[in-house]
């Protein structure tokens, strides 16, 4: 029987997780009816479909099994019994708002761990209950995929083959891919003088890496209190549509990338936010600004595709680092938090994603498998003092996307959530708009639709300070910051008409951690660029 040795980071991934902290990454893809298509005497089809492309993954078919060595590790091997039919599901929503019942049973189905001993992974076909949405026979696939068994590139690798054009190329063979040998236990001779050499430079990078790490911790956690919850076990979903041409306006009036402007996007939704919750926001100095990490993919899209169709090979397990941000939430201007992002992420990008903190996921794979089973209590418990949320973007393919010639609507990325954490915020584009994903801790913050809201808000403060046409995306934003509650301290409005002035002050940007529990993607993908 095939067995590959779990990665180090993947080892990490599978011994994080808990009860309360389940280690699986997530979207929520809503589709509208085929042209013509029947009523709700399809359901079963839909699940039968889904059931038949996933079984045709071989990734999908693999589980965990613990080794006797190397001491701790543990494997990927083939699930003899594999029943795809235990992992693919049919639920149907009760009466009501579709979009309210499919986000509502979202955070509820990632609330469950997923069951270990079988290969780890879910999907749910969610179809409407009786309401006025069932007669257009809208419906939605969840996707629940652990982290040990795929980082953000390679877990859309492999939930794109449940749609239409990748399941026919598939099928057609245009993209068969070749298994890569895999991994060698024992090196031979010739082998171990070049390994030597390698593990003396990795482990002269991890030294400075670790230093940095330590250099950033810090032990007063009082600034960013919205962001800091004891974990119920709870989760809850909140989506929002951006329109990529508004964001796309910002940023060739303002300059940087796409992502800069989505980036501060964030930063002024959780500053209104905080606000309108009656939240002490961090005084006027960024080292007390929210820590944000935005993951960087090592995989290449095509080397993804391989390693998702092929099931087991050398560049299957996670391969990611991240880049490290202060989130200003303390600027009051959404010019200045623009160009705050636009000089942190370009210094970012100058230093590489595998330099400073921000790299220290590279770190795994220099551990013993041993101390990753020791070790996971005490790294996830140190999230807290490490970082506060997660940003990360999430590349599609800019084709049209359908699923049994449903085409594809919207499609929402969801993060799990690091101990001590309420809230991770996850990106993508597809069709011409960005799609917000936010999953949060459910009795920390019951209010995360206002977030959600507040995306929109800000991006329209952006927008404000363009010339040209109005927004294209939802009317109706607010055109000044909420107002501070009550015992909260206030803050100047922004103007309401004409350009705000976009000189910053000087900032020195903080060290900004991060741990290792997270999901990774590119943080400039192609679609979020161009």
């Amino acid at each position: 029987m095939t067995t590959e040795l779990l990665a180090p980071l993947d080892l990490a991934f599978w011994h994080l997780e808990s009860p309360d902290h389940p280690m699986h990454l997530g979207a929520l893809a809503v589709f509208d009816a085929a042209p013509g298509a029947g009523a709700a005497a399809d359901d079963e089809a839909l699940v039968e479909l889904l059931a038949t492309r996933a079984a045709a993954v071989p990734r999908l078919r693999m589980r965990v099994r613990d080794v006797l060595l190397p001491v701790g590790g543990a494997v990927w091997s083939v699930d003899k019994d594999f029943d795809v039919r235990s992992h693919v599901r049919h639920l149907e929503l009760p009466p009501g708002d579709f979009a309210e019942e499919t986000a509502r049973l979202a955070g509820e189905l990632m609330e469950r761990p997923l069951e270990r001993g079988i290969p780890p992974w879910e999907m749910y076909v969610l179809t409407g209950g009786g309401g006025a949405a069932s007669a257009g026979r809208s419906f939605a696939v969840l996707v629940k995929l652990h982290h040990a068994l795929a980082d953000g590139m390679r877990a859309v690798a492999i939930g794109a083959g449940i749609f239409d054009q990748i399941a026919d190329a598939r099928a057609a063979g245009t993209r068969r891919a070749r298994p890569a040998p895999p991994r060698s236990w024992l090196p031979g001779p010739w082998q171990v003088a070049d390994r030597a050499r390698d593990r003396i430079g990795e482990l002269g990078r991890a030294l400075g890496i670790g230093a940095s790490v330590v250099r950033a911790s810090r032990l007063d956690l009082r600034a960013t209190t919205a962001l800091v919850a004891g974990s119920s076990g709870t989760r809850r979903l909140a989506t929002e549509v951006l329109a990529l041409e508004d964001v796309r306006r910002v940023r060739k009036e303002h300059g940087g990338t796409v992502n800069d402007v989505l980036l501060a996007t964030v930063a002024g939704a959780l500053r209104r936010w905080m606000l309108e919750r009656g939240e002490r926001l961090p005084d006027r100095d960024p080292r007390t600004d929210p820590r944000a990490l935005v993951p960087v993919s090592g995989r290449r899209p095509s080397r993804a595709r391989q390693g998702a169709g092929a099931g087991g090979s050398s560049g299957s397990g996670n391969m990611f680092s991240a880049y490290l941000l202060g989130l200003p939430v303390s600027e009051p201007d959404p010019l200045s938090r623009l160009s705050a992002v636009r000089e942190a992420m370009d210094r970012n990008k100058k230093d590489g994603p595998s330099r400073g903190p921000g790299a220290v996921a590279l770190l795994a794979g220099q551990l013993h498998p041993l101390a990753h089973r020791l070790g996971a209590p005490l790294a996830g418990n140190a999230a807290r003092i490490l970082f506060d949320v997660l940003v990360t973007s999430v590349p599609l393919p800019r084709a049209t996307l359908s699923f049994g010639g449903c085409p594809l609507r919207e499609i929402y990325p969801m993060a799990p959530l690091a101990r001590g954490q309420s809230l991770a915020v996850g990106l993508t584009t597809y069709g011409g708009q960005v799609h917000v994903g936010l999953v949060a801790d459910g009795k920390a913050l019951p209010d995360l639709d206002g977030l959600a809201k507040n995306m929109t808000a800000e991006l329209h403060a952006l927008l404000r300070t363009t010339p040209g046409e109005p927004a294209t995306g939802v009317e109706g934003a607010p055109a000044v910051e909420p107002v501070a509650s009550a015992g909260a301290p206030a803050e100047p409005a922004l103007p309401s008409g004409g350009a705000v002035s976009a000189a910053p002050a000087a900032r020195a940007e903080p060290p900004v951690p991060v741990q290792l529990a997270l999901i990774a993607e590119p943080a400039e993908p192609v679609d979020l660029a161009r």
